[in-house]
Order: structure tokens, then sequence, then C-alpha cells
């Protein structure tokens, strides 16, 4: 059974391509850096291991939903794939990784820095990781599947407390991406509105999962009603990598351990 939650946005459905197309612009953009033996911390329905397995000599896929992992087994029983819950990766030897892959994961830690200490500690010397989350600045309302979110700032002084170096990226949008992101945030407006108590920030998340859920569908298949082809034909090139980023969308910061 699919898991087409708005959390865990899928191909396979018209109105999720831009977010998908999104998700996907950081695995595009990480085929440029990894080698070797990688290690995807949230590997989901299989973005990494669809675009990044051919460029690796090893991929290791770990995610916290067993089912998932089951049918990329089936998919792709070349790799290999575990069920673990962090952090901590007490499985995972040190130094054993070149590159570490965790793409929209760190907003649900609740201890971030442990998180990174984990990723820090699998990565061989030398080696570096590659994380990317959502850009704060322009999050349309509380997502309460995220304990939180990050400024740029924010994200770089945490990742700066464990590694020894970070790269601040983002992957930003077009003229069409953000159209997109405007009418989506006329439409999220359209219901927030009517929270005048505030509720969305003042209860707490698990009484707001399934609201949220169910609105988010909503909205996603209104926008792509009203939007027609333009949500249809928003593919990843339209997210370009940017090198500073205040400007993106989502944080894409590459983090290197010393040699």
């Amino acid at each position: 059974m699919a898991t087409y939650t708005t959390e865990i946005t899928s191909d396979k459905l018209i109105s999720d391509n831009p977010i998908h197309q999104r998700l996907l612009k950081a695995y595009i953009v990480a085929k440029e850096y990894v080698f070797g033996d990688l290690l995807e911390i949230g590997c989901g329905e299989g973005r990494g291991v669809e675009v990044l397995g051919p460029q690796i000599d090893h991929y290791h896929g770990i995610d916290k939903i067993g089912d998932i992992l089951e049918r990329l087994r089936q998919k792709h029983p070349e790799y290999v794939f575990d069920q673990v819950v962090l952090p901590p990766m007490p499985g995972l030897k040190d130094n054993a990784y070149d590159v570490v892959v965790s793409f929209q994961v760190i907003e649900h830690i609740q201890d971030d820095l442990l998180y990174l200490r984990e990723i820090y500690r699998v990565l061989k010397p030398g080696g570096f990781a590659l994380i990317s989350t959502p850009n704060i600045r322009f999050s349309l309302s509380r997502n309460p599947w995220h304990i939180r979110e990050y400024t740029p700032e924010q994200l770089r002084e945490r990742c700066s407390r464990v590694f020894d170096k970070v790269e601040t990226k983002g992957i930003g949008g077009n003229d069409k991406v953000w159209r997109y992101h405007e009418a989506n945030k006329m439409s999220v407006e359209k219901i927030t509105k009517w929270d005048f108590l505030n509720l969305q920030f003042r209860l707490p998340a698990g009484l707001l999962k399934i609201p949220y859920e169910i609105l988010n569908r909503v909205n996603r298949n209104k926008l792509h009603r009203t939007q027609g082809k333009e949500v249809e034909d928003i593919q990843h090139k339209d997210y370009p990598l940017l090198e500073d980023p205040q400007q993106a969308l989502d944080l894409f910061y590459v983090l290197h351990k010393k040699t």
C-alpha cells in the first residue's frame, strides 16, 4: 500500500508535483557530489536510491517506516535498507561512509545536535554530509509534523557546533515556482484567517496532524484545479541551486568532516 500523505510527497499524484519536483532537485544536485559508500538517512519512498544508486559503490538506506522499506527491498534487492528510529544510530559503525545524504529529516528530529553528531560519527575522515530542510522564512503555516524549522543562520549555527566546515546553499525557484508559491500562500491565508485564536501555534502538534493533513490535501487539489498546467509542468530544473540560502525555499548545506 502506497504512502501518499502530504508529508511523504508522491510522484504518483499530479497535485503533489510542485513539491515532488522541489524535493527531487536536492537529489539531482547531490549527483554531482556523491561517491563511494553512501548512507541515506530518511530514504522514504526511494528518490535517493533511484537517483543516486547508479552513481556510487554501495547504497545503504535507513528509515523508520517499515512497510516502505520492505517495498524498497523488493524493488532494489541490490541495495541495503534498514529500519531505524533515530537518533542515535547504534547499529552503524564509526567512520563507515564517504557521504551521508539526509534530506527533509532534521526538522523531524527532537535532538537535532545528536542527529548531527551521529552523522559526523559514521562519516569517514574527509567525508561530508548533504542535508536539506525547509527555510522557515517561506513556510506558510505551522507544520505539526515538524519539531522545528530553521532560518539559514539557525541551521548554520547548529551544524557548525558539530562539523568542521559548513557550506550554506539553497534550493530556490524560478518565476513559475514563485507563482505557484504565491497562489499557495493566498490559498492558505484564506484558511488560516479563520484561526482567530491562533490555535495552530497553541495546540499540541498531535491534535493538529489530522486537520492539517486534510486541509493540505484539499488545498493542493484546489491549486491543481485552478492552475492546471502550471502545476503539472513544473520540473526540477525550475528549482535552481542558490549559493545564498536567504531566498531559498529549502536550505541545502554541505557539512564536512576533517581528514
